[in-house]
Order: C-alpha cells, then structure tokens, then sequence
C-alpha cells in the first residue's frame, strides 16, 4: 500500500486499512474520517477509529447490493493543529488511494467531531462526490477585530463544496461541538451549493450515541442516494429542497429508516 509523503514529520503516515464490507465489483466507497483534538502531538488516537466501525459496518451492510465499501482512515496524527489541518491533508490521500486501489469510483465523506470539518476541507478531491458531517468541530466564527484584528478566525471555506451532495447532522446538547456553528456553516454552504441540508438531533450530545440508528440509517440514505441515485427517504429530499431556514434545521425524527423499505441493512441497536 502506498504510504502519505510526511514533510516534516516524524510520526507513522496515514493508512486507509482494511476494507468493511465485501464486493466483487466495487461501485463506490465511504471514507470514514473520525473524531480527534484540536490541537494535539500524539498519535492517533484507537479510541476514535473504534469508534467509527460500527457505523462503516451499517453502511457496508447497506450498500452491499450496489457494491459498496467502507474504510476507516487511520490519520497520521489526532490533533487538527491549526493551519497544519493534517486530517484534511490525510483525508485527501485517503481519496486518492482509494481511487488506487479500486479505479474511478465516487466518493462518500463521512466525517464525525474534528473529521466533520476534514470531510468538508477535503470535498475538493475530483473523486467526492458527497460529505457528511455529523456534529462537525468547527472554530468559533467571531469576526475579527475591525481595529487591530485580533481575536477572530478566518471562516471555514465553503466552495470546494460546490456540486457535492452535503448532509450536516448535530445534536443540539453538543457542548464538544457548537450546532449554531454548524448551522451557520450550513447556511453559508447552501448560498453556493443547493444540495445540502442539515438535520438537528434533539437532545443529543456530542457522540450521537442516544440517536445512532436513526444516525446510521439517515448517513446510509444520504450516502446511497448520492453515490448511486437511489431516491433519498422523504425527509431528506425534503431537506435538500426547503429554503433555509427549514432545510437546516430539519429535525431526525425517532425511528428514521424504519418501514416503508428505507435504511435497508442498516440494523437498529438497542440503546
């Protein structure tokens, strides 16, 4: 497997690890990106990418029939580091091996905490075709001073955005994450790019642990519908259609996935 060139840096490189799911021709992949630190010199972290595998499990098991597979980035490092933004950087290598390793297929992005705002970065990699966002760590948005120019942070990017299908999901208790950061990306999202939307998870917190099927089956939709044009369930191609702001801040609604045939594979857990 090739290795992610590390310029000035001492620490293992990205790997994209093994394959979730089986298929004898595959027809397109999801890079799950997950959580980390904002600032941070340790390695990855085993917690995080254990943390993802249930959800690349529901999504195999979900697109199996379209030949889907999963990979859980290993990143180089767990910290975003500033402007070092290594996850985003690892993020756009994973892209890239992936078309290595299984040719021009498209690309789902699904990213949680500090990969929420990786899958966003790296949206600009030709293969991505979709980012999903779930309780994105972003930086606080205040302007800068209009004086001396301190104290603000230049605002998330927004148009290697343009022409991918964009699904936000934050739990409104998030106190890791703040959802009115995301919802304001969402909105600064959807002025370049109409096919995003974003759905509020009540009462849930930074892990979307107490919401995870309804999660797991909302992310299988939304990716399967936009890797290979299969209709997305009501809500979500409710979203996608509102005007903010309704389409961002549409609410997951207990059961999602259940019944009417949608969240197919995607196994409900007992909470």
């Amino acid at each position: 497997m090739a290795h992610h060139a590390l310029v000035g840096t001492a620490g293992p490189a990205a790997r994209l690890g093994r394959a979730v799911g089986e298929a004898a021709a595959v027809g397109g992949v999801v890079l799950l990106l997950p959580d980390g630190e904002r600032e941070s010199g340790r390695g990855p972290s085993r917690r995080a990418h254990a943390a993802a595998l249930p959800l690349a499990r529901a999504l195999a098991r979900a697109g199996a029939g379209h030949g889907l597979v999963a990979h859980v980035l290993r990143y180089r490092g767990r910290g975003w580091n500033g402007a070092d933004a290594g996850p985003a950087e690892d993020a756009r290598w994973a892209a890239s091996e992936a078309v290595r390793r299984y040719g021009e297929v498209p690309l789902c992005l699904v990213g949680h905490g500090m990969g929420g705002r990786a899958a966003l970065r790296a949206a600009d990699h030709p293969a991505v075709v979709s980012v999903v966002a779930l309780a994105p760590w972003l930086p606080p948005d205040e302007p800068a001073d209009p004086v001396d120019g301190a104290g603000g942070h230049e605002p998330e990017p927004v148009r290697q955005l343009i022409g991918r299908r964009v699904l936000i999901a934050h739990g409104t208790h998030d106190r890791r994450g703040d959802p009115e950061a995301s919802f304001r990306l969402g909105e600064r999202i959807k002025k370049v790019n109409r096919d995003t939307c974003r759905f509020e998870v009540h009462t849930d917190d930074h892990r979307l642990r107490r919401h995870r099927a309804e999660v797991a089956a909302l992310t299988a939709d939304f990716a399967l519908g936009a890797l290979f044009a299969r209709p997305f369930a009501r809500p979500v191609a409710d979203a996608l259609a509102a005007p903010p702001p309704l389409g961002l801040r549409m609410p997951l609604a207990a059961g999602f996935g259940e019944g009417a045939g949608r969240g197919r594979g995607v196994r409900r857990t007992t909470r």
